[in-house]
This record gives structure tokens, sequence and C-alpha cells, in this order.
């Protein structure tokens, strides 16, 4: 259940109180609903554009598997103007990190010596971009 004060604020910004909102107690209600509005609605100011934040909340959703949040990140992501091709390699790059997790994880790399050959391929790669003619 949501404080008073929630309440109107969630249905001012989304025409009602989803019903896995109300489900909550009041306290974690309440926070909840900060949470989403400050990190995935525009009311705060943050460094990511709304369409980059619901890029990354469907890979993340499509990598935990919930059928919920994959919907509505989904749907969020099509009102920013998200492709269905852009939607599809969203869900494509994070399936290949979790696949690559898990290939990592099995394979008990060390994560100091990953740590140290990732050092080294930045380096590289920041090298050949300033190698690289520019495009002015």
């Amino acid at each position: 259940m949501v404080s008073t004060e929630t309440q109107a604020e969630i249905e001012a910004a989304l025409g009602q109180v989803p019903t896995w909102i109300a489900a909550l107690p009041e306290p974690a209600a309440d926070h909840t609903w900060e949470t989403i509005r400050d990190l995935q609605f525009e009311e705060t100011e943050t460094d990511l554009e709304q369409r980059e934040k619901a890029l990354v909340a469907l890979g993340a959703a499509a990598a935990i598997q919930c059928p919920y949040c994959i919907h509505f990140h989904r749907e969020e992501a099509k009102l920013e103007g998200v492709t269905d091709t852009e939607l599809a390699e969203a869900v494509a790059v994070a399936g290949a990190v979790r696949y690559l997790s898990t290939a990592l994880h099995g394979a008990e790399i060390d994560h100091e010596e990953f740590v140290d050959e990732t050092a080294a391929i930045v380096e590289h790669v920041r090298n050949q971009q300033a190698a690289a003619p520019s495009d002015d």
C-alpha cells in the first residue's frame, strides 16, 4: 500500500497506481516509487538519456529473465522511439554478456589476470583509435 502523497504522485505520472506497487507495504512502496522516479523517469536530471535507460533496463530484464520487466521495458523503449532492430540488439548484447559471464565463471578464469588483460586490450584499442585517420 502506498502513502496518500505517493499515490497521488504515481497517478499523476502513470494514470494509475500499478498493482505491483500497491501490493508492496507502504515504506517499500514509497521507496520503490522514489527509486523508479529518480532513476528511470525524467523527473530528475541524470546523465543517461531516457532512451539509453530503457535499453539498459531491457537488457538487464532479459538477462535476469523477468517477463514482467521485459514487457515493461520493451514498451518503455518503444515510447522512446527505439526500433525493433535496436530492441533485438539490446537483448542480444545482454545475452552475450550473460553467456560470457557463464563461460568465465565456469572456466574459473583468474580475475586479476582478466583485469590485467583487459587493461592491455584497452590500451591497444586506444592506440589504434589515436592512430586512425580523423573523419574531419
